[in-house]
């Protein structure tokens, strides 16, 4: 049974209870029905009570026990009745806050593609996403979602991302471009080449992800229970002195009954919840609350280079001619040759060439010999362009450590092209923001050359470099860290990656081009594929535990002063249980605040 449907249940009983004092005049039937509704609810609790003790779990339930028992005792059953209308009503109000917290997270379940047009013979046929296949041909209609993940073949159009990355604006898409499934095109169709299958796409990754986060328990991190044996003991302590002072039974239970523990238990889980799902708006899924504590009291952060750190595409580092050649045209000439081939370092020499402003001629011949380079024909003159033992074989030109491609011209050796992967731009801003959250520890974990793992580290600021390394060894760096550099965070992208996310205290991948195998062996998930995320889900974790910890403490406070007003025996039992509801109402709003941006703690 829901705690919507116990509330109304026990809200009939109330009803009857009341009819039966008020309007049949017979107040031992009101306090036979109201102890005896309180007495099964006590009883219930009081069971789940012992199962947690065993397991040596001393939450703060047993004082909503003695208040129930304590009022019913005394007499006071209509304040029992309160109590246990609020009790099941804050639980009930508690279900309503994450079910607005999680509201973020559930609109991609809500979004889910469902069919896909399929060419089949010049026609179209509807295909459930599941039943589409590497290879084929589907037509993306003007506003419709994107099936699974592919490449555009046919058709340019703007595509909206913002339910997978969170950004907001527009991409432009053209032949060759890819579309992740999930995203939403515009107001242009287009054909597109299936690359992956539904159960493998972007988009059911995800939705994957949001289920495990969705499906992590209300009460995932009870911080409250850390403050329940002092706050219990000070409890009693009060009541017990008013008790003694009044010599009268009944300060106890008025004492009790506003230190029920509703606030304390609703107030950080309705927080974290709210934490994950602002996190989730930023384009980053948190799979468990617990890991939103984790990532606030970081210590350190390692990170794999190649696709975290850099961005995991070669770019042209260097145009080294040779004696007497211009470096503007050896890349005009390897660009021009290479504008129709596929191969990616092709690619990125093209789009410097373009990016310097070169006019590039189209090859009148072209040929790739496999593994080697290719040839081609420029404006009358033999271009080859590859390693070096396909382009000359003069001894005096030597082969340089780097990736590098190697050029003739009519069989004289003119130069070469150097290529490495790229630092990614918000690197460095990234890891100052970390440092400044508190993350003073910083290290380099990476299977790359030790010597190019220093060049990077050096360019972005990390000190501690661990290069050559394997996955058990990667494992190992991060399961040696002392306990003072504890919690940690690994960042990665790649398949290799996925046994130390696992290991590490909490395990960040880049999943927007990174591997399945890491993305579900990681406990955070970046859907941008950029790096500042990592630092904001750091900022918002340590945002939502301040804030959860706010909530629990005006919870104590409060609490604390109502009992300390009620054991002078100013107020009745049956108003005390309703001022401590207010206590809760509070602790939940302010536990809400954790999905709104961090300007509210400027």
């Amino acid at each position: 049974m829901g705690h919507k449907q116990k509330l109304m249940l026990l809200g009939g009983v109330a009803v009857v209870a009341a009819v039966c004092q008020w309007g049949f005049g017979h107040p031992g039937g009101a306090q036979l029905i109201n102890t005896v509704a309180g007495g099964v609810i006590a009883l219930s609790m009081l069971v789940e009570m012992i199962k947690k003790l065993r397991t040596g779990d001393y939450g703060v339930d047993l004082l909503a026990v003695t208040a129930i028992v304590a009022t019913l005792a005394v007499g006071e059953y209509w304040a029992a009745m309160v109590i246990l209308l609020m009790l099941i009503g804050g639980d009930t109000l508690e279900d309503y806050a994450n079910a607005k917290a999680h509201s973020e997270l559930k609109t991609l379940l809500d979004n889910s593609p469902r069919t896909g047009h399929v060419k089949v013979d010049g026609q179209l046929v509807d295909r459930p996403v599941e039943a589409l296949t590497v290879g084929q041909e589907v037509v993306v209609r003007p506003g419709e979602l994107v099936p699974v993940d592919g490449t555009v073949l046919e058709g340019e159009s703007t595509v909206n991302e913002s339910s997978l990355t969170g950004e907001s604006k527009p991409l432009d898409k053209e032949v060759g471009d890819q579309l992740l499934s999930g995203s939403v095109n515009g107001d242009a169709t287009l054909t597109m080449r299936v690359e992956r299958t539904a159960q493998d796409s972007q988009y059911q990754q995800l939705v994957e992800l949001i289920k495990q986060a969705d499906q992590t328990p209300a009460d995932f991190v009870r911080l409250a229970d850390r403050y329940a044996l002092p706050f219990t003991l000070v409890s009693y302590l009060i009541a017990g002195i008013a008790w003694w002072v009044a010599q009268d039974p009944v300060r106890f239970a008025q004492v009790l009954v506003v230190a029920s523990p509703c606030p304390l238990i609703l107030a950080a889980p309705v927080a974290f919840v709210s934490g994950m799902s602002r996190a989730s708006h930023a384009g980053i899924v948190v799979k468990t609350g617990a890991v939103i504590e984790k990532l606030a009291t970081a210590k350190t952060a390692a990170f794999d280079k190649t696709g975290t750190l850099t961005k995991g595409n070669l770019a042209v580092s260097h145009v080294v001619p040779a004696a007497g050649q211009k470096a503007s045209e050896l890349l005009q000439l390897v660009a021009s040759a290479e504008q129709t081939s596929g191969h990616v370092l092709a690619q990125s020499i093209v789009t410097k060439a373009k990016e310097a402003g070169l006019q590039l001629v189209e090859p009148t011949a072209m040929s790739e010999v496999t593994a080697k380079g290719i040839v081609a024909t420029i404006a009358g003159r033999e271009v080859k362009v590859g390693k070096l033992a396909f382009v000359t074989t003069d001894p005096a030109v030597q082969e340089v450590a780097t990736t590098a491609v190697y050029v003739a011209v009519d069989g004289q050796y003119w130069g070469r092209i150097e290529l490495a992967d790229q630092l990614r731009p918000e690197a460095s801003t990234t890891l100052q923001r970390l440092q400044a959250a508190g993350v003073a520890h910083l290290m380099m974990v990476t299977g790359d050359r030790q010597a190019i793992a220093e060049r990077i580290a050096s360019e972005v600021g990390i000190t501690e470099v661990y290069g050559d390394l394997l996955p058990k060894d990667k494992v190992a760096h991060l399961n040696d860290l002392p306990q003072d550099h504890r919690p940690s965070i690994m960042v990665g992208d790649g398949v290799n990656d996925a046994p130390v996310l696992k290991v590490a205290d909490v395990g960040i991948a880049m999943g927007a081009h990174g591997s399945t195998a890491a993305s579900e062996s990681a406990d955070v998930v970046i859907l941008t594929d950029n790096l500042q995320k990592v630092a904001e889900a750091v900022s918002i974790a340590e945002e939502t535990l301040k804030i959860a910890k706010q909530a629990v403490w005006i919870g104590i406070a409060v609490c604390t002063g109502l009992m300390l007003i009620c054991s002078t025996g100013w107020v009745p039992t049956i108003v005390g249980a309703m001022l401590q509801e207010v206590v809760d109402t509070v602790c939940i709003l302010w536990g809400l605040k954790a999905k709104r941006a961090g300007m509210l703690l400027e």
